[in-house]
């Protein structure tokens, strides 16, 4: 199928992957004066989007841009485009871009990653699969990370996002690409960061969803929010992160949004389990994947490696693995030691609740229209 092309000011790009959060990039740049072609694996998908300009299994009730065309051949959607955009289940990433690489590995095109996961047996980041499978430059590649739940932006609530590359440029055009009146973009150059933050948030929401589930109440969730952040921070840093970045939106703000929304899937697959259901069960419900679950084990992996401790990781693992019942978690999320401990708010610091004010005003700061961005996010 080709499809219907309208002429737009903006680059040529292709979205690789229709699911929610794909077709709802794909609306950012279309709005953001970008010709949008999206790549679906399903046909009828592809023709839906084409031709009615919807997406009704995964944005029900959203209206597409006209200038947002919709083809299933990889070749059409890849044809001259100056940036693409990767939005595939991070388990799948490595085989979709064995048949990428053929279209776009000798180009110039911009490689940009929606993913937030970790590859299982590698421990790759989605950013290190894409360099290894293309064997492309990595001053091609950006990620975008960020408090971005789909169905709230697909339906222009405003919010803000991270752009990162290793090359400056990269990030710039990038971020100029993906903003328009209701989504924002920053840009930094810490590429691990903004990536593991991305992933972290996502372990953490599954252990907030499985305590939503048991029927704890807020300060049990407060708790594991806060002590959370220290975990991701430490694992970040410790494998060559930025501190700054995880307090930023790539960090602490999309914890905040994955936590506390039901529109999250990894909070989702986390309540199912508090209420009983094994992680086979979580699976076959979820329409959509929760990086989350595929993410734990991977990450445990690196954190060993690192020499960092992460006791609510770990016990998310013990439930998925069926060796804790979720209703046993709660007092051993935030440590697993009886020992009194100082309370580090930020990098190995424990500063009375300094770190963690700043971390949350800094998130302020950069949801704020006209806010002056902090640390290495920058507007």
């Amino acid at each position: 199928m080709t499809p219907k092309r309208t002429v737009a000011a903006g680059p040529r790009v292709a979205v690789i992957g229709a699911g929610s959060w794909g077709t709802t990039f794909g609306k950012i740049l279309a709005d953001g004066g970008a010709h949008v072609t999206m790549w679906a694996r399903r046909a009828e998908l592809a023709h839906e989007i084409d031709e009615a300009k919807r997406n009704s299994r995964y944005l029900p009730g959203i209206n597409l841009p006209r200038t947002m065309a919709a083809t299933h051949e990889l070749a059409t959607a890849l044809d001259g485009v100056d940036q693409v955009y990767l939005s595939v289940p991070s388990q799948s990433l490595r085989e979709n871009l064995k048949a990428l690489r053929p279209l776009i590995a000798a180009g110039d095109a911009k490689i940009v990653s929606l993913m937030k996961g970790v590859e299982r047996g590698t421990g790759l980041r989605m950013s290190q699969v894409i360099q290894q499978e293309l064997q492309c430059d990595p001053d091609r590649i950006a990620v975008a990370s960020g408090p971005n739940l789909a169905l709230e932006i697909a339906r222009e609530q405003p919010t803000a996002a991270v752009i990162s590359s290793r090359s400056q440029e990269t990030a710039d055009v990038v971020a100029r690409a993906a903003r328009n009146s209701y989504f924002r973009t920053f840009v930094n150059t810490d590429v691990i960061g903004t990536e593991f933050g991305g992933v972290l948030k996502n372990l953490i929401a599954v252990a907030i969803g499985i305590v939503d589930g048991v029927g704890y109440g807020e300060n049990t969730k407060a708790s594991i929010i806060t002590r959370g952040l220290v975990e991701m921070t430490d694992f970040a840093v410790a494998n060559g992160a930025q501190p700054e970045t995880l307090q930023g939106l790539a960090g602490l703000g999309d914890l905040i949004a994955t936590c506390q929304s039901p529109l999250s899937r990894n909070n989702t697959a986390g309540r199912l389990l508090g209420q009983g259901y094994s992680f086979q069960d979580v699976v076959k419900q979820m329409q959509q994947t929760a990086e989350g679950l595929a993410s734990v084990a991977p990450v445990l992996q690196l954190a060993r490696e690192a020499d960092v401790h992460m006791p609510i990781v770990e016990q998310v693992k013990m439930v998925l693995d069926g060796k804790m019942d979720p209703r046993d978690i709660a007092p051993h999320l935030t440590t697993d030691d009886d020992t009194p401990q100082g309370e580090r708010t930020n990098h190995g610091q424990a500063d009375g609740g300094g770190a963690l004010r700043r971390a949350l005003q800094r998130a302020f700061d950069q949801f704020r229209n006209g806010g002056g961005s902090a640390g290495r996010d920058r507007s």
